[in-house]
C-alpha cells in the first residue's frame, strides 16, 4: 500500500495571512466567552484585525483574515454550517464589500473608524437579510433593528478608534526602530 502526500507550497504573505487570521480567530474566541445581554449584540473585536490588515495589506488579505476567521471560529465553536456560521459568513461578506467600496473615499476624510461604522452596519444587514430570508420570516424582526443599529453606533466607532490607535502605535514603533 502506497501513501500519498500532498505537499502545498506556501509564501511567506501565506503564512502572515495565516498569523493575522490567528489573531482575529483568538478575539473571536475571547467574545465568545463575554456575556451579551441580547443574543446577537457582540463587539466585534476581530474586526479590529481585519481594519489593520485591510490598511495595511489591502482589501484581499482583509477578505483572507475575515473569511479564514468565520470558517475556523464555526469550526472551533461547533457551529459549521449551522444557522450562527450563516449569519456569521453573510455578515462577514457584506462587511467585506462595504470596506472594497469605502476604500474609494478621500483617505483625508475618511479614516478607519468609518470604514468600521461602515462595515458593521454591512453586518448587521447582511446578518438581518439571514434571519428575514431563512430563519425568521417575518416583519416582526424589523423590531431589532433599533437594537442592533446602536449596537453598531457604539462598536463601529470604538473598534475603529482602536485600530487606530494600534495603527498608530505600530508606525511610532517603527519609525523609533529606524532612528
Amino acid at each position: 500500500m502506497t501513501s500519498s502526500t500532498l505537499k502545498l507550497d506556501t509564501t511567506a504573505e501565506d503564512h502572515h495571512i495565516a498569523r493575522l487570521a490567528a489573531v482575529a480567530l483568538g478575539l473571536t474566541v475571547l467574545e465568545a466567552a463575554i456575556p451579551s445581554p441580547l443574543p446577537g449584540v457582540k463587539p466585534g473585536l476581530a474586526n479590529i484585525i481585519v481594519l489593520i490588515v485591510l490598511a495595511r495589506y489591502g482589501w484581499r488579505a482583509a477578505a483572507w483574515v475575515s473569511l479564514l476567521r468565520v470558517v475556523a471560529g464555526s469550526l472551533l465553536m461547533g457551529s459549521f454550517l449551522a444557522p450562527g456560521f450563516f449569519l456569521s459568513l453573510a455578515g462577514a461578506l457584506l462587511s467585506l464589500i462595504a470596506l472594497a467600496a469605502s476604500m474609494h473615499l478621500p483617505k483625508r476624510w475618511f479614516s478607519a473608524i468609518t470604514h468600521s461604522i461602515l462595515a458593521a452596519f454591512a453586518h448587521i444587514t447582511g446578518q438581518m437579510l439571514v434571519v428575514y430570508l431563512w430563519l425568521i420570516p417575518h416583519n416582526g424582526i424589523a423590531y431589532l433593528l433599533p437594537i442592533f443599529a446602536i449596537a453598531a453606533l457604539v462598536f463601529g466607532p470604538v473598534n475603529g478608534l482602536a485600530a487606530t490607535r494600534f495603527m498608530d502605535n505600530g508606525d511610532k514603533q517603527n519609525l523609533e526602530s529606524t532612528q
